[in-house]
């Protein structure tokens, strides 16, 4: 177990969709070990393999309310949303120092596969809801900051830039 470098923006990993995992090997269990370590170093409530250059389709999330155990899952993929929307604040380590309102679905039900390879179907609401949809869009090749216009997004990025040069994450 380790705690992994994240990659920087504008890194093309982050902008290619994440191979599909054909089934859960010792390689995935310590690839999701390592991604709870970095997780919960940085500190955040979620992670996908991409965001440490592993393009696989692996993510974690834990929101640490202690409603819902922390968990892995692989091959995630958004089966229906909630016509309700909810805003929060998003931001990620691969483009520090910034962060963006972000409106998402307040409620998904995804499909993914389990740390002991199987096929489930959860339904997720409010923050774990938002992480687990945020982790999904980085498996895709989306940053948060694609939900939002273009000029609020040049600023974003220019603000990261900025800080990244001066020193300052």
């Amino acid at each position: 177990m380790a705690v992994k470098k994240f990659i920087r923006y504008p890194d093309k990993r982050l902008s290619v969709k994440c191979d599909l995992v054909s089934s859960i090997t010792a390689k995935e269990h310590e690839i999701w070990k390592d991604m709870f370590d970095s997780m919960y170093n940085m500190p955040g409530i979620g992670l996908a393999a991409c965001q440490i250059g592993i393009m696989r389709s692996l993510a974690v999330v834990d929101v640490g309310d202690g409603k819902v155990e922390p968990f892995e899952m692989a091959n995630p993929k958004i089966l229906y949303s909630s016509d309700i929307f909810v805003e929060n604040q998003e931001g990620s380590p691969n483009l520090p120092g910034v962060w963006a309102k972000i409106k998402r679905p307040r409620a998904v039900t995804i499909s993914y596969i389990d740390k002991n390879g199987n096929q489930i179907e959860r339904d997720f609401v409010g923050l774990w809801a938002v992480s687990v949809q945020h982790q999904i869009d980085h498996l895709n090749g989306k940053m948060f900051f694609d939900h939002l216009s273009n000029v609020r997004r040049k600023m974003l990025i220019n603000k990261s830039q900025k800080l990244s040069k001066q020193g300052l994450k």
